[in-house]
């Protein structure tokens, strides 16, 4: 696999340091070059040679991230632009994306995040968090909200994005509009050749720049103020992005420290939640200045863009009780606990050895993520939530390897458990795995790899030994080496 090559621009050393220790050659990466400003990119540029992404700081001394990607995009055919930012970076942000960035990655996302972003830009992919990006290109609008311009557009275009522009994902696209989900894809690049938008990045930024896209309306051609849905329930997805909707229509959930409120409450349904809890899970350590009053500011907008047609205050899934919030969680349906329906149908089937549905099962509940989960959102909340269901989608990619292991489907084992073990180098159980089913494939010597990468990893960043399981599994490959 051809690496990915990378050049870092940033004024922070420790910012660069952190950035090459998780863009590792061993994942596939090659970070080809570093500057510490803007300034220096054309000269950094010349000298690494063939760059795939550009990891671009916004806040630099001399010449910022948006004057230097505006002035790589002005001179042609570059290497795309992924910019580093921070939450409070709304205008900086706004300004980078219009300026020619292909996405942007959050400072303080989990490497998981980093990874997946600079691959997903490399390969001409845009990587867009749209609750934020909604956020900072309604507030920073750049036109007066014109439409394109007529018969320009046919109407399904108009449409396909407008839901674009809402960060829906090419299935959720394609069931709006009800056409398949692989001509998606298609339709948007003839969009993009109409309007001479480069890439999806740019097209979401159209969206919100002509008025496709309204602040607390979602896509305005997709859903008239006066339309009526014929499912009114309430959908929630916990399994990547926070979003919401009800029936077909997609909510607007607000900006990120409400929707992580939303999620504090979301995920204990039931439990009475005091203000002040609330504000340790959303802010931790750092209050907002206004301390406890934007507590009932966020209920109040929730509650409104959740509500359906007619219905009271008294009446809303985020109920009060006595001087705390509850949200009725028998009223909606939410992923995490399809997820765990499936999950626990994998472990009976396991236990009744059957296991092409234990796999079966496992595959419709790893089916429901669409990223990591709560994605960019902030608060000790929602990452202590980001930890606990990582740890059970990894549990339960576990419970299915095995099972396919034992079933002699190692080819599929080895896709799957390779991928998942470069975003998570320092996990064992599935490092053991993937060498098991190595072995079972008659690729010893990959297998031995597999351990000695693994082991290097825990020694360079976590100065800890290999486990006995990994351990046991070395031996096993060994033996069987001195064997044949």
């Amino acid at each position: 696999m051809t690496a990915v090559r990378v050049l870092l621009v940033d004024d922070q050393e420790l910012v660069r340091s952190g950035l090459r220790r998780i863009l590792r050659a061993r994942d596939g990466f090659e970070v080809a070059g570093e500057c510490c400003d803007g300034s220096g990119v054309p000269e950094a540029l010349a000298a690494a040679g063939t760059v795939d992404v550009v990891v671009m700081d916004l806040r630099m001394k001399q010449v910022d991230g948006i004057e230097a990607t505006r002035r790589l995009r002005a001179d042609g055919p570059r290497p795309p632009v992924l910019a580093l930012t921070t939450f409070d970076d709304d205008e900086l942000l706004a300004g980078v994306l219009r300026a020619g960035a292909n996405g942007y990655v959050l400072k303080d996302s989990p490497a998981e995040d980093l990874i997946r972003a600079v691959r997903a830009v490399a390969a001409g992919e845009a990587w867009l968090d749209p609750a934020v990006t909604g956020r900072v290109l309604t507030t920073y609008r750049a036109t007066a909200g014109d439409r394109p311009p007529p018969g320009l557009l046919t109407a399904r275009e108009t449409e396909l994005l407008a839901l674009v522009g809402r960060g829906l994902t090419d299935a959720e696209t394609a069931h709006a509009l009800g056409i398949p989900e692989a001509t998606v894809d298609g339709e948007l690049r003839r969009v993009g050749v109409k309007l001479r938008l480069r890439d999806r990045a740019a097209a979401i930024v159209y969206a919100f720049d002509h008025g496709l896209v309204t602040p607390g309306r979602g896509a305005s051609v997709a859903e008239p103020a006066d339309v009526e849905w014929a499912d009114p329930g309430l959908r929630f997805s916990v399994l990547g992005p926070l979003r919401a909707w009800r029936g077909d229509r997609i909510l607007d959930l607000g900006p990120v420290r409400q929707q992580a409120l939303l999620a504090a409450l979301l995920l204990r349904p039931g439990v009475p939640v005091r203000a002040g809890e609330l504000l340790d899970d959303v802010w931790g350590l750092e209050p907002p200045g206004t301390g406890g009053r934007v507590v009932p500011v966020y209920v109040h907008r929730l509650r409104k863009c959740l509500r359906a047609g007619g219905e009271r205050t008294e009446d809303s899934v985020i109920a009060s009780d006595r001087g705390a919030y509850r949200f009725d969680g028998a009223r909606i349906r939410l992923d995490s606990t399809d997820f765990e329906t499936r999950a626990a149908e994998t472990e009976q089937a396991v236990r009744a050895g059957d296991l092409p549905a234990a796999v079966a099962a496992a595959d419709a509940a790893l089916a429901l993520f669409q990223g990591e989960p709560l994605a960019g959102l902030p608060g000790p909340f929602a990452e202590g939530e980001r930890m606990r269901l990582t740890e059970r989608r990894l549990a339960l990619l576990q419970d299915k390897a095995s099972a396919q292991v034992r079933l002699g489907r190692v080819d599929d084992v080895v896709a799957e458990l390779s991928a998942f073990l470069a975003v998570h180098p320092h996990r064992e159980p599935l490092a053991a795995l993937l060498m098991r089913a190595l072995r079972a494939a008659g690729r010893r010597a990959d297998a031995l790899a597999v351990y000695h990468r693994v082991r290097d990893r825990l020694r360079s960043d976590l100065d800890v030994e290999p486990g006995p399981a990994l351990d046991r599994e070395l031996r096993v490959t060994l033996s069987s080496s001195q064997a044949h």
